[in-house]
């Protein structure tokens, strides 16, 4: 959401203001100009600017001078608007419980839009010099690319590495840093799937020469408010026209497979594996689960952001029981550098943080699409092994719930889902009916009938007992 430009008394952020203020907040500590890119980054949103060039803002810090971003929005102009008037410059604000920081980001050396600057899209991609392309186009992007005037992606990925293939020149590697189970060979799925519409040979090629390495990422980055961006002004004295707000965590795990160069971000505490799959497990069931069971919950309840949420000692207490009782124990035990006790008391913290305080309506969006991918497997986990999943069907039964748009107190919620039409639809025969989508529920609906009775209980409890005496019920 773009935020709305108010008058200010500072100059807005340019590079010829940063000297002057480098006693209020970290600034490129390197020279801008030297930068040569060597990546383009599909999507730059919050979490982008928050995440990804971050790290390698912090690699140019030490003297890393080849590995520059080139950003690519995909149809809203509203961020090369802002980022045009301030030299690609922004601020990152990390804001702990009781302290905060800034720092200004310079590693972002143009910006294009894809729906107006395809050609010129299309010529960065195939310069010889841009070695890795990257991704945060969200998970409905993959789906949805090139459709409802969209523009295509994956389609001016595969255009320019058809002219790299021509031309002799090694291709990129394509990096998704979306949150999908299997993010890598999303990608990979959608390139040749482009690529096979324009030539089985350059599709044969693509699937021998391109590298699509899995990862994952971490970092609560909510939506950044007008009065974050008043108080970011105050605080820091910047005029800074769309500033990120984060949390000091952050986490990026990447496959060890690239093409002819990896960028050194294990410099700056990225971690190349071997295989990220028990990394992303972990990461997704933890804290994307919990968020989705957060959300759904909270909301129902009235609140509308995690804090607030967590706040409540029965919803504390349920997503203290949920993570340490029901997701953690059908994880990997031994995963470098993972310790699951301490990822969840960090997980609860960060949850727990106001100086965030990430919006539950981020968090529920997109509830079709998110709840197969984080939570669900979580729960098919559990049944499997016979184990206890009463808080996992909770979370079902909440979300159903939420999908009526109407709160416990009969306030109006504002749903967020393509499906939506379909699954209200559904649930107008019941929980039960909903529960018959495979593509979601997998065979819930046809092998775990007491399953199904319970969410159906735990529905109508929601209904006519509350929030708290229903989950009081299963803690």
């Amino acid at each position: 959401m773009a935020l709305p430009l108010t008058a200010s008394t500072l100059s807005p952020l340019t590079s010829s203001l940063l000297s002057s203020s480098a006693h209020r907040l970290d600034v490129p500590a390197y020279d801008r100009t030297a930068l040569a890119p060597a990546v383009v980054h599909f999507g730059v949103g919050g979490f982008h600017r928050a995440h990804q060039l971050t790290y390698f803002d912090e690699l140019a810090n030490l003297g890393v001078d080849d590995w520059g971003v080139i950003g690519v929005g995909i149809s809203s102009p509203r961020m090369g608007q802002v980022l045009s008037g301030q030299d690609n410059l922004f601020t990152v604000v990390q804001r702990g419980s009781t302290a905060s920081t800034a720092r200004v980001v310079g590693v972002l050396v143009e910006y294009l839009l894809l729906a107006e600057d395809r050609a010129a899209v299309l010529a960065r991609l195939v310069d010889p010099g841009i070695r890795l392309v990257t991704l945060t186009i969200t998970g409905d992007g993959y789906a949805a690319d090139g459709t409802a005037g969209r523009p295509s992606v994956f389609a001016v990925i595969t255009a320019a590495l058809e002219q790299r293939r021509q031309r002799g020149i090694a291709p990129f590697t394509v990096l998704s840093c979306d949150n999908l189970p299997d993010n890598g060979a999303a990608a990979r799925c959608a390139v040749l799937a482009a690529a096979r519409d324009r030539s089985p040979k350059l599709a044969a090629w693509i699937e021998r020469s391109v590298a699509f390495p899995e990862s994952m990422v971490d970092r609560i980055t909510p939506v950044t408010s007008a009065g974050d961006r008043r108080w970011i002004e105050q605080e820091f004295q910047v005029d800074d026209g769309w500033p990120v707000i984060t949390e000091p965590f952050s986490q990026w795990v990447i496959e060890d497979r690239f093409g002819p160069d990896r960028p050194p971000l294990d410099r700056v505490g990225v971690r190349y594996v071997d295989d990220v799959t028990p990394y992303k497990l972990i990461k997704t069931r933890m804290l994307n689960g919990a968020h989705c069971a957060l959300g759904y919950l909270g909301s129902l309840a009235g609140y509308r952001r995690t804090d607030e949420a967590m706040g409540d000692p029965v919803i504390a207490a349920y997503v203290g029981k949920l993570l340490a009782d029901e997701i953690a124990p059908l994880l990997p035990q031994d995963v470098p550098g993972m310790d699951l006790s301490e990822y969840r008391r960090t997980l609860l913290e960060r949850f727990t943080n106001p100086a965030v305080g990430d919006g539950l309506a981020r968090l529920c969006r997109r509830g079709s699409t998110k709840m197969p991918a984080y939570l669900l497997p979580s729960l098919r986990a559990a049944q499997a092994a016979g184990q206890r999943r009463d808080l996992l069907l909770l979370a079902v039964a909440a979300w159903l719930r939420y999908l009526r748009g109407v709160g416990l107190r009969n306030e109006p919620i504002e749903v967020e889902d393509v499906r939506l039409a379909e699954l209200r639809r559904l649930a107008a025969d019941g929980p039960a009916a909903v529960l018959t989508l495979t593509d979601v529920f997998a065979d819930l609906a046809v092998h775990h009938d007491d399953d199904v009775r319970t969410i159906e209980s735990m529905t109508c409890s929601l209904d006519h007992r509350g929030l708290a005496p229903t989950m009081r019920t299963y803690l």
